[in-house]
C-alpha cells in the first residue's frame, strides 16, 4: 500500500526594521532592530483563524488523518501574545500528531563553518517542544528544507529517526521523490508539485486543477508509482486560502477518507521511514539543496557578505565573558540568522533586494560596534579591578 506524509510548517519570522543608526550608536536590543509591531500584526492575522484551522485538523484526525507539525521556536515565543494557540495544538493529541524539530530561530546556521551554533539551536528547539507538548521530536526538518550532508552525522548522534528535505531537481535528477531514501538519518524528500498544489495553487481559479477536491487529489497520489509521498506545507498558506476559499476546510476533513478509498494510508514521518525499505540515492552524498534552490539563500554578493559578517560576529561573541549583555547580543545574533533575511536580499525586484541588503548590513555594523564597545568596557573594568587588587 502507498503512503502519504503531511507536514505543516508553523512559523512567522521576526521582520527587521528599516533602520538607520542614531547619533552615538546606543545600546543593542532586539526591539531596536526588529519590528515587533509588524510581528504582532502578522501573528494576530494568523491567530484569528488558527483555531478554525486546528479544528479542521482535529476533524481530519478523527477521520484517520496523521500529521507532523514543524513549529519554530520563534513562533512559540510569539504565542505569548495568545497562549490559547498552544492549547489548541495540545488538544490535537499525540496519537496521530508528531512534532518535528528544526533550528529554533528558523536559521541557516547549518551553513556556518562550525556546527556548534546549529547544534545549540536544534537542542533549544527539542527542549521547548518537550517542555510545551511533552513529546520528544523524532523527525528533523531543516530551515527552508535545506539539505547539507555535513549535518547528517550530528542529527544521527542526536537521536533523530527521520529527516525531511526538499526534493529538488539537482537531488532527484528529474524524478519525483517517492521513496524513503537511505542516509545516516533515513530521509523523506518533499514532493514539490503536490505540495504546491495545496500551498500555492489551491485558490487559483485560473489553475487547470481548480477546484481541487480531496477525492481528485487522492486519485493523483494513487496513480503515481512509488511507495511514499511527502507533502510539506506552510500553515500560514492554508490560512491565506481560508480567506479566499473555505473549501480548504472540507478538503482537510475529507482527505484521509478519500486517501483510504484509493488505497493510500496516512503515516507520520517517523512511521514512514520504518514502514518501507530504504532506496539508494547517490546525489545525497554530494549535493546541497533548499526550498527553491540555494541560489535564493546565497546567490548574490550581499547575501555572502551578510553570512561572512554573521560568522565573524559569532566568533566575537564567543570571546566575550558570559553575562546579561552577552546573552542579549547572542539573542540578536541568532534572530539575524533567520532565512527570511537572506531571502529578502534576493528579491525579484532588484532595487528592493539592494535596499534590503544596505539596511541589513547597516544593522550588522551597529551590532558589531556594540560588541566591540561592550568588550572594551569589560576589559577596562577588569583592568581597574586587577589594579585595585
Amino acid at each position: 500500500m502507498k503512503a502519504v506524509c503531511v507536514c505543516f510548517e508553523v512559523h512567522l519570522p521576526l521582520p527587521l526594521r528599516w533602520y538607520w543608526p542614531g547619533e552615538g550608536y546606543g545600546d543593542a536590543h532586539v526591539e531596536k532592530y526588529f519590528d515587533m509591531e509588524k510581528a504582532f500584526h502578522n501573528f494576530t492575522k494568523l491567530a484569528t483563524n488558527i483555531e478554525t484551522l486546528n479544528e479542521a485538523l482535529a476533524k481530519s484526525i478523527d477521520n484517520g488523518g496523521k500529521y507532523t507539525l514543524d513549529i519554530s521556536g520563534i513562533f512559540l515565543e510569539q504565542c505569548k501574545w495568545a497562549p490559547e494557540i498552544i492549547d489548541g495544538f495540545r488538544k490535537l493529541g499525540n496519537k496521530n500528531i508528531s512534532f518535528a524539530a528544526s533550528p529554533y530561530y528558523h536559521s541557516i546556521s547549518c551553513l556556518f563553518p562550525s556546527l556548534d551554533e546549529f547544534r545549540k539551536q536544534v537542542e533549544m528547539d527539542v527542549n521547548i517542544i518537550k517542555d510545551i507538548f511533552g513529546i520528544e521530536p523524532k523527525t528533523f526538518v531543516n530551515t527552508e528544507l535545506l539539505f547539507d550532508k555535513k549535518i547528517m552525522k550530528m542529527l544521527h548522534e542526536m537521536g533523530f529517526q527521520c529527516f525531511i528535505s526538499e526534493g529538488s531537481h539537482n537531488i532527484m535528477n528529474g524524478y519525483d521523490p517517492m521513496h524513503v531514501y537511505d542516509n545516516e538519518v533515513p530521509t523523506l524528500l518533499r514532493h514539490i508539485n503536490l505540495s504546491e498544489d495545496l500551498e500555492i495553487k489551491f485558490s487559483d481559479r485560473g489553475w487547470p486543477g481548480y477546484p481541487l477536491i480531496a477525492d481528485k487529489f487522492a486519485s493523483w497520489i494513487a496513480s503515481m508509482k512509488g511507495e511514499v509521498i511527502t507533502l510539506y506545507i506552510k500553515y500560514d498558506a492554508i490560512n491565506t486560502h481560508l480567506q479566499k476559499n473555505e473549501g480548504i476546510l472540507e478538503f482537510l476533513h475529507e482527505l484521509p477518507i478519500c486517501l483510504k478509498k484509493h488505497g493510500v494510508k496516512m503515516l507520520l514521518a517517523e512511521e514512514a521511514v520504518e514502514s518501507f525499505k530504504k532506496t539508494e540515492l547517490s546525489s545525497l552524498e554530494s549535493k546541497t539543496t533548499s526550498r527553491y534552490g540555494m541560489n535564493n539563500l546565497l546567490g548574490n554578493h550581499a547575501q555572502h557578505l551578510f553570512m561572512h559578517e554573521l560568522i565573524d560576529m559569532g566568533e566575537m561573541l564567543g570571546k566575550m565573558d558570559d553575562g546579561e549583555k552577552k546573552e542579549e547580543l547572542t539573542e540578536i545574533f541568532r534572530c539575524l540568522q533567520q532565512s527570511e533575511i537572506f531571502l529578502e536580499m534576493n528579491s525579484e525586484e532588484r532595487r528592493l533586494g539592494y535596499e534590503r541588503a544596505v539596511n541589513d548590513l547597516s544593522i550588522l555594523s551597529d551590532i558589531e560596534r556594540a560588541i566591540i564597545i561592550t568588550e572594551a568596557t569589560e576589559n577596562e573594568s577588569a583592568g581597574k579591578k586587577e589594579a585595585y587588587e
